[in-house]
């Protein structure tokens, strides 16, 4: 039986849909969960948390959605080792919630993705994100290569990495730095980071590596549809190579 996945929506998530049908196509058992239906989260095996504008990134993108009822049950699964993922306002929610990096209180965020640099701008982009590391320290990439090269779409206002010097270095030395901002060479530098995150990082992980928050959209590159040059071949309904990061996940699962 796969195991039974709940894609969150919060009051302004708008990238439910697609999310929820690669965690489907990946072999998960997925299904859309209102905040209105927060009760039913527990019977859940693991929780993906979609992007969009979750409280209209009121105060910040994340903090309020952070303290939603919601989260009281993602809380709870992710400290007894459920497998959560957060993509894009799904990433800043789990920063604001204190469950990535996961080294301060509950609630309490040590770090966030916050506003782009230079200028703030909201970035619309196509992007790679390259592993850090070894794929098992996070058991949602455990089944990546070394160095993976995953294509997405980079989709925000808020997505730079920040803290305090030394938590950097604590998130650095920690294995804590998922993914990198790459070219589709895999290089890594300020040129390929189109935010100016620190670390050029793209996605983090908790101490325990069972919460992932990635910034990129993988899912918008996850099925040849997604390409006017149907890249991956003539089949529109191939995965393309974002679909990697869910069927990785599936196997975690499995």
């Amino acid at each position: 039986m796969s195991a039974k996945v709940a894609v969150l929506v919060f009051p302004g998530t708008n990238s439910e849909t697609e999310t929820w049908r690669i965690c489907r196509d990946a072999g998960m058992d997925a299904h859309v969960v209102h905040w209105s239906r927060a009760a039913t989260l527990p019977q859940y095996d693991a929780y993906v948390l979609p992007g969009g504008f979750a409280y209209e990134d009121r105060i910040r993108a994340g903090a309020v959605p952070a303290h939603d009822p919601m989260m009281d049950y993602v809380i709870e699964g992710a400290m007894r080792g459920k497998l959560v993922l957060g993509v894009c306002n799904g990433a800043q929610i789990l920063l604001e919630a204190g469950l990535v990096p996961g080294t301060g209180e509950l609630r309490k965020p040590t770090a966030a993705f916050t506003y782009n640099a230079p200028g703030a701008h909201f970035v619309c982009r196509h992007v790679y994100v390259k592993l850090a590391g070894d794929p098992s320290r996070c058991a949602i990439t455990a089944a990546l290569e070394w160095d993976e090269l995953i294509p997405a779409w980079a989709a925000h206002g808020q997505g730079r990495l920040a803290a305090t010097g030394d938590h950097l270095r604590e998130i650095e030395q920690g294995g804590h730095v998922t993914f990198l901002y790459a070219d589709e060479h895999g290089r890594v530098d300020a040129d390929t980071t189109p935010n100016a995150s620190a670390l050029f990082c793209a996605g983090i992980t908790n101490v325990q590596g069972n919460v992932l928050a990635v910034m990129p959209h993988a899912e918008r590159d996850a099925w040849n549809f997604n390409h006017p040059d149907k890249r991956e071949g003539s089949n529109i309904l191939a995965p393309s190579g974002g679909a990697r990061l869910f069927e990785s996940m599936a196997k975690a699962l499995a």
